[in-house]
């Protein structure tokens, strides 16, 4: 397994278990952040303390949002944009970046929206659960270096990558991933002038023009550990992940440039299904959709992220 890179505060913490005697480690180990993790379907050594507390990284659970005029987004900024009910809103990576969550609604439909800076990875849920409409919060904890989100009436931990429960009375539960584009303000103005944009009057006071990341974006080291690498691309290569059919398949962003046609369209088959993959080179940008046109909850990711969940994705192959 790889060396951990741990903070001051999590040395401290590892210190301070090591002083515990055996037979109380194992009762230590279960709880973590204050939760539970005894019986976790991960390995719950795996759940690696983030550095926050829970709820240290606030989720937005009152959004505001403002047309695309008074967005203040400059054209090359990042967005995650979603399409529901005929409501189209962007929500701006800058401000993702310092709350990891959003809670919201377009029209009838509650929806959850998460961003990892770590994996770079967006993904919007349909946030019923369980006959109820679930709130969630940032745990502050990790397995493979993804945020775990947690909902707030049942403090059960859920993996973001995996879109499951992974500890908590939920356990086992899935949520059901919705179609979202992970592209340039430009790319999605031009596509939704109408749409409503997240606003910066997010109840909190953090530095939005500052991207926290920025020397992890551009390092091909991790912060923290993975329980599965692979060697065939780049650490944080981009690469756009879909499932089918219980398979796996990883299309990575400058393969794509190089095969999709001069349509941007690539044509293949996944899971024993046809899909169509989209890729704007000029907006760093891919999307899947299906045989029918309709579009796929791919996915956009650093390639470590997505192999670490997927160890056995099949990749694009070059031409």
């Amino acid at each position: 397994m790889p060396t951990r890179r741990r903070s001051l505060a999590r040395l401290g913490a590892a210190g301070a278990a090591a002083l515990l005697p055996p037979w109380a480690a194992p009762a230590q180990a279960r709880t973590l952040n204050g939760f539970d993790l005894r019986d976790a379907l991960v390995p719950a050594d795996a759940i690696e303390a983030g550095g926050p507390p829970r709820d240290g990284i606030p989720a937005i659970d009152r959004p505001r949002f403002v047309d695309a005029a008074r967005s203040g987004l400059r054209d090359d900024d990042r967005v995650l944009g979603l399409v529901r009910g005929g409501i189209a809103r962007a929500y701006p990576v800058r401000i993702l970046n310092w709350h990891e969550i959003v809670n919201d609604r377009l029209g009838d439909d509650a929806v959850a929206v998460t961003y990892c800076p770590l994996c770079g990875t967006g993904m919007a849920f349909d946030a019923r659960v369980g006959g109820g409409v679930a709130s969630f919060g940032v745990s502050g904890l990790l397995y493979n270096s993804d945020v775990l989100l947690y909902d707030r009436g049942t403090e059960s931990l859920w993996s973001q990558i995996m879109a499951r429960a992974v500890a908590g009375t939920l356990k086992g539960t899935a949520l059901q991933p919705l179609p979202l584009t992970h592209t340039s303000w430009a790319g999605w103005r031009q596509r939704h002038p109408r749409g409503e944009v997240l606003s910066t009057d997010t109840g909190h006071q953090r530095d939005y023009d500052r991207d926290p990341y920025a020397s992890y974006a551009a390092s091909p080291a991790l912060m923290f550990d993975v329980q599965h690498r692979d060697e065939r691309l780049p650490a944080k290569a981009w690469v756009l992940g879909l499932t089918v059919g219980g398979e796996a398949k990883a299309y990575p962003f400058d393969l794509l440039a190089q095969r999709v046609g001069p349509d941007g369209r690539l044509d293949d088959r996944v899971g024993g299904r046809r899909v169509r993959i989209r890729y704007d080179a000029a907006q760093r940008s891919a999307e899947a959709f299906d045989a029918e046109g309709r579009a796929l909850p791919a996915v956009a990711a650093f390639w470590f992220a997505w192999v670490a969940f997927h160890p056995r994705t099949q990749l694009l192959a070059p031409r």
